[in-house]
C-alpha cells in the first residue's frame, strides 16, 4: 500500500456536491447579478405579494357548506369524502368541492313541458298511454324528488334528470296498463300515483342514483282529442246518473224518517187513549163499587136518593099539571092530544171522544141505576 502523506481525517470530494455546485453556476449564468432576489420587488411590495399569496392559500383551503347543502370533496377528480354543513378544510389546488342542495325539492315534468311564458304544452310521445281495457289516455304528471345520497347523485348517473323522466314514464305506463279507463279518470287516481311512486323509487334505487322520490302528482288525465267529445258525453251521462241516485237517496232519507215519526206518534197516541179509557173505566168501576157498598148499607136511603135524582133529570123536560087529590075528584080529566103529537126536544149532544183507529171502540159506561120501588 502506498502511504498518503495527506491528513487522514480530511473530507473527500462528494460527486453530489459537485453536481449542485455546477447547477448553481449555471443558474448564475442565466440570471443577472444578484440572483433571484434581484427579480423580486423589495420593501413593501414584497410584503403585499406575500400577503396576497397567503390570502389565496387560505381561500383555497377553507370552504363553507350551507345548511341546505352537502359537500362532496374530490381529489384529482375522485370523490374522497362527504362533509356536513359548516366550515371545513381542504388541500389547496389539489381538492375541489361540490355542494349540491340536498334539501331542495326538484321537479320533473312528464307528458308536458312548461314554456317560458308559463303555458303548458303537451308532449304526445310521453303523454299517450294504453290502459288495461285497451283504451288510450293522455296523462300528464310531475315527479318531485330530493337528493338522498349526494355522492351517488353526482357520480353514479350521467344525466340524472333525464333518467328520472324516463323511469317515471316507464313506471306510469306499467301502472296505467294494469288499470281500467274509468279508474284512471275518476276514483283510481290516488292508487295510480302511489303505485307509480313505489315502482319509480325501486327503479332509482336499483340504479343507485341517490334520489328519494317525494311525490308523483297527476296534472291532467284526458282522452285523446279525436274521441274527447264521446268521452265527454259518457262522463256527463255518468254524472247525471250519480245526480239522480243522490236525489233519490235524499228523498228516501227525507220521507222515511217522517213516516217513522208519524207512525210513532200514532202508536203513542193510541197507547195514551187506551190508558185513558182503562183509567176512566177503573174510576167508574171504583165509584160503582163504592156506591154499591153504600147502597148495601142503606138501601132505602140510596133508593130514594136515586129516585129523586132521576125525577130531577126527567121532570124538567116534561109538561105536567099537578092537581090535588080532593080537587081532582070534581075536575074532568083533560088529555091534550095536540101537544102529545109534537116532537119531544132532543137531548143535548154529548161530546165525542177520539178513539184510536187501531183498537175497537168500547160501549159507553152508563151510570148504574136501581129499579124504582
Amino acid at each position: 500500500m502506498v502511504w498518503d502523506p495527506k491528513d487522514p481525517w480530511s473530507k473527500k470530494s462528494d460527486p453530489l456536491e459537485e453536481a449542485l455546485k455546477q447547477a448553481q453556476a449555471q443558474l448564475k449564468d442565466l440570471f443577472p447579478s444578484g440572483g433571484l432576489k434581484s427579480l423580486l420587488p423589495s420593501g413593501g411590495a414584497r410584503n403585499i405579494i406575500f400577503a396576497v399569496l397567503m390570502i389565496l392559500l387560505v381561500w383555497q383551503s377553507v370552504f363553507i357548506v350551507a345548511p341546505d347543502e352537502e359537500g362532496v370533496v374530490k381529489r384529482f377528480g375522485v370523490p374522497v369524502r362527504a362533509v356536513e354543513p359548516g366550515p371545513h378544510f381542504k388541500i389547496p389546488f389539489v381538492e375541489t368541492v361540490l355542494q349540491p342542495k340536498v334539501a331542495k325539492l326538484y321537479r320533473v315534468e312528464v307528458g308536458f313541458r312548461t314554456t317560458q311564458q308559463g303555458r303548458q304544452q303537451m308532449v304526445p310521445q310521453e303523454a299517450l298511454m294504453l290502459t288495461g281495457d285497451m283504451n288510450i289516455l293522455a296523462i300528464e304528471f310531475i315527479v318531485q324528488y330530493k337528493i338522498k345520497e349526494a355522492r351517488e347523485f353526482l357520480f353514479n348517473v350521467a344525466d340524472i334528470h333525464e333518467t328520472i323522466s324516463k323511469a317515471a314514464e316507464a313506471s306510469m305506463r306499467e301502472v296505467v296498463g294494469k288499470s281500467k279507463i274509468d279508474e284512471a279518470l275518476t276514483t283510481g287516481k290516488s292508487e295510480i300515483q302511489q303505485g307509480t311512486m313505489t315502482l319509480l323509487q325501486a327503479i332509482l334505487d336499483q340504479y343507485r342514483s341517490g334520489v328519494q322520490v317525494a311525490a308523483v302528482q297527476l296534472q291532467d288525465v284526458v282522452p285523446p282529442e279525436a274521441v274527447a267529445a264521446a268521452f265527454k258525453d259518457v262522463t256527463n251521462a255518468k254524472e247525471d246518473r250519480e245526480k239522480l241516485i243522490n236525489q233519490a237517496q235524499g228523498y228516501r232519507n227525507d220521507i222515511i224518517p217522517k213516516a217513522k215519526g208519524e207512525a210513532a206518534e200514532r202508536v203513542n197516541r193510541a197507547k195514551g187513549f187506551a190508558q185513558a179509557r182503562v183509567n176512566r173505566a177503573q174510576g167508574e168501576t171504583n165509584r160503582f163499587l163504592a156506591t154499591l157498598k153504600e147502597y148495601q148499607q142503606a138501601k132505602d136511603v140510596i133508593s130514594k136518593r136515586i129516585y129523586i135524582e132521576t125525577l130531577e133529570e126527567i121532570l124538567p123536560n116534561v109538561e105536567k099539571i099537578i092537581i090535588d087529590g080532593k080537587g081532582g075528584e070534581r075536575v074532568l080529566p083533560y088529555l091534550p092530544l095536540d101537544r102529545l103529537s109534537r116532537t119531544m126536544p132532543k137531548p143535548a149532544p154529548q161530546p165525542e171522544v177520539e178513539e184510536s183507529p187501531s183498537e175497537p171502540s168500547l160501549p159507553p159506561i152508563t151510570k148504574p141505576r136501581s129499579l124504582r120501588p
